[in-house]
């Protein structure tokens, strides 16, 4: 019995690519691309040939568009490089040979009606290798793109793609140059014909990202039966169609083509094969490929290092078992926080499954357990001279598990950081670092303040409209001789240097700093106003037809001079609060300022709208079309009725309707009445009309009847009538 141990295999591709575009590498041969980019476990691969340009053939990544395959081998009909965008893949002419396998594919696509005429391909790139299955099946995903999309649809110049299997078949016979690149669940080779918007529109994608062919299909599986062991042959190819312009490709997933059994991987919380007491846990996951879920597995296990069983972590028993439909089962370790420290401790689990050979396939995965580790912080406390200084301070974090992070009770995160101090004392800074698994540890930085110098007391005194303020400055601890500094506000308040002492200000906020030998030191305070002026106006009225004779009120307070402008040009100085008016034929803003000496004033506004008066409503006789406001004074047209005194409703549209004609009326109630007193019609409205009938239908009786109106006309006037009506039909 032959044993095989599979492994993991990482690839790692060193390419810088532009964000956002698949790229591209046609620097290996078609035997490195095969065997270390296309096939996976449980294949071994020979004889690889190529037959074509060799810039037809390259490894691609993905990653940057959405072809839906993250890395893998891509063969074009052009050059693989014009793949990457701004290229397009349409210059790939070689003159090179078609394939007669692709020829008698693409003349074979029945939903094409030009299929028949096709009569020659050309370009073609041709991958073929030997290969020998571990496994009962095997398969591989790939994506079709072309740029004959989708102009080219149901042509002649339908390029064409296959993949070709030869060897025994376990149903019976040999595979014989088998095309197995066919519509999931048809026998219709995979052409621009068979896939596309309106066929198959489920596997189309035609908006492009990253790459710059028109269009392509979604990722497609392919799985094929075989036999273990034994030897098959394989064919890839694509090649133009009736010409050799527009290109077609075909994307091979990375690792994809493969037959393999039972793997086992492990998976830790903090990335790498170790695991902490009180903290993480390992997964081992066992998985088999997803075309083997059809049936049920148990994969048996062994267990061993130094690590004890239900005492150094949790009970796992042996075999696990895939259920059907389940391609992976995860054993989770749980680790024992016995608080013991015993020095790294390791588990190592093997498993054994058979392939479809009847061969054992070992599969290993191992995790240290590490004693839950001590946490500590390497800092320094300083000094700083003055209390506006920072300086960088550093805290160096060891032991823990995973990513560290360090957190500042002053908000700052990481190390360095910048601190402060406080005048008043000393700072402590509370630094704590926390580990991947939340374990944590705090310390204390202490900053100290070096810096005397003080501002003890700033003091003020009010100022009137008149410069008659003060401030003043109490300091201490100055070393050297200081240096004292005011700012304020206005014009004529500027700095005033080397004196504590202020005087003659005005209102507002003044600035104080004082700069010894070592540090500077600021603070500010603010001089008040007694009583200042506060203009108050009011006018009556404020509204009114032109002219308008308005009187205008001061109340203001704390002045002693007013400055008034009327709006209308006329301006006044006055030292009393003495009423004033004005005659106004437009509006006007009036403005009132009060003052208090030469320094202080307060200004207040209000306006006096000025309208043309008139008869504002369109319906009076005299409608004033220039007037804003309206005089009360509109004039109003008297309604006007006259009703005839026979009608005939009798169907031949000639005095069919008896209604009233009326003059200035803007609503008429109209009631008729029969010889008896009975009413049989009455409506309400601009012109209600009798047809004859009653209310409910019936043709009224001819002869005499009696009406009634009453007639509104505009502002509410009304006219009152009646008369008799003869009928007859």
């Amino acid at each position: 019995m032959k044993i095989f141990k599979t492994a993991l295999f990482t690839l790692t591709f060193a390419i810088q690519a532009a964000f956002g575009q698949i790229v591209v590498n046609n620097a290996f041969t078609p035997a490195q691309l095969v065997t270390n980019y296309l096939v996976g476990s449980g294949v071994s691969v020979s004889n690889v040939t190529f037959t074509g340009n060799n810039g037809q053939i390259a490894y691609f990544n993905g990653s940057g568009s959405n072809i839906g395959l993250p890395f893998g081998v891509v063969m074009s009909s052009g050059y693989v490089t014009d793949i990457v965008p701004p290229n397009e893949p349409n210059t790939g002419q070689f003159n090179g040979p078609g394939d007669a396998d692709l020829l008698a594919t693409a003349q074979s696509v029945t939903s094409n009606p030009a299929a028949g005429s096709i009569t020659s391909t050309n370009d073609a790139a041709v991958l073929e290798f030997d290969f020998i299955p571990s496994g009962d099946s095997v398969n591989f995903n790939f994506v079709f793109a072309s740029e004959e999309y989708l102009t080219y649809v149901n042509t002649v110049f339908n390029d064409a793609f296959g993949f070709y299997l030869s060897g025994p078949n376990p149903a019976g016979g040999a595979y014989n140059v088998e095309n197995l690149a066919l519509v999931p669940g048809t026998s219709e080779p995979i052409t621009i014909s068979t896939i596309h918007p309106g066929f198959n529109s489920e596997y189309y994608i035609g908006n492009p990202s990253g790459h710059s062919f028109n269009g392509f299909t979604t990722p497609i599986a392919i799985k094929f039966a075989v036999t273990c062991g034994q030897s098959y042959h394989f064919k890839f190819a694509v090649a133009d169609c009736q010409d050799d312009y527009l290109d077609t490709g075909v994307f091979l997933e990375g690792g994809s083509f493969s037959s393999s059994g039972v793997d086992i991987a492990v998976a830790t919380v903090s990335g790498d094969t170790a695991i902490y007491e009180g903290c993480s846990s390992a997964d081992f996951i066992f998985t088999r490929p997803s075309w083997q879920t059809d049936a049920l597995l148990n994969v048996e296990f062994d267990v061993a290092g130094n690590a004890t069983i239900g005492t150094d972590y949790n009970t796992i028993t042996s075999p696990v078992t895939f259920q059907v439909g389940e391609d992976s089962v995860i054993l989770t370790i749980n680790p024992t926080d016995d608080g013991i420290n015993e020095g790294p401790e390791l588990i190592t689990i093997t498993a054994y499954a058979l392939n479809a050979c009847g061969d054992t396939v070992v599969s290993t995965g191992s995790v240290w357990i590490l004693d839950e580790p001590t946490l500590s912080i390497l800092e320094q406390d300083t000094i700083i001279q003055c209390k506006d200084d920072s300086v960088l301070v550093t805290a160096i974090p060891s032991g823990g598990v995973g990513d560290i992070t360090l957190t500042w009770s002053n908000g700052a995160t990481g190390s360095p950081v910048y601190v402060s101090g406080d005048l008043f004392g000393s700072v402590d800074y509370y630094v704590t670092m926390t580990d991947q698994c939340n374990n944590t540890y705090t310390d204390t930085l202490t900053v100290e303040i070096a810096q005397t110098l003080k501002i003890d007391t700033l003091l003020s005194g009010p100022s009137t409209c008149e410069p008659t303020g003060y401030v003043s400055a109490l300091t201490s601890g100055a070393t050297g001789v200081p240096l004292n500094m005011w700012t304020g506000p206005g014009p004529n308040n500027s700095n005033f240097i080397d004196a504590t002492v202020w005087e003659n200000l005005s209102s507002g906020w003044y600035y104080f700093t004082i700069q010894d030998n070592i540090c500077v030191e600021n603070d500010s305070v603010f001089v008040d106003i007694l009583n200042p002026p506060n203009a108050q106006l009011s006018v009556t009225p404020d509204n009114g037809c032109g002219p308008l004779q308005v009187t205008m009120t001061n109340t203001s307070e704390n002045a002693d001079s007013y400055y008034w402008d009327f709006g209308n040009g006329q301006t006044l100085n006055i030292n009393s609060t003495d009423t004033q008016s004005q005659t106004y034929e437009t509006s006007v803003t009036v403005m009132l300022v009060a003052k208090q000496g030469t320094q202080c004033a307060d200004t207040t506004y209000a306006s006096v709208y000025v309208g043309s008066c008139g008869c504002t409503d369109p319906n009076a006789l005299n409608y004033n079309p220039l007037a804003t406001i309206d005089n009360g004074d509109c004039q109003y047209p008297i309604p006007t009725v006259e009703a005839p005194n026979v009608f005939s409703p009798n169907g031949d549209n000639s005095n069919d309707l008896f209604f009233l004609n009326t003059t200035n009326a803007t609503s008429i109630e109209l009631v008729i009445l029969n010889r008896w007193g009975n009413v049989v019609f009455e409506s309400t409205g601009l012109n209600p009309a009798w047809n004859g009938k009653t209310g409910n239908g019936v043709l009224c009786d001819e002869g005499v009847y009696f009406y009634k109106y009453l007639v509104k006309g505009f502002n509410d006037q009304e006219l009152e009538g009646h008369g008799f009506v003869q009928l007859f039909r």
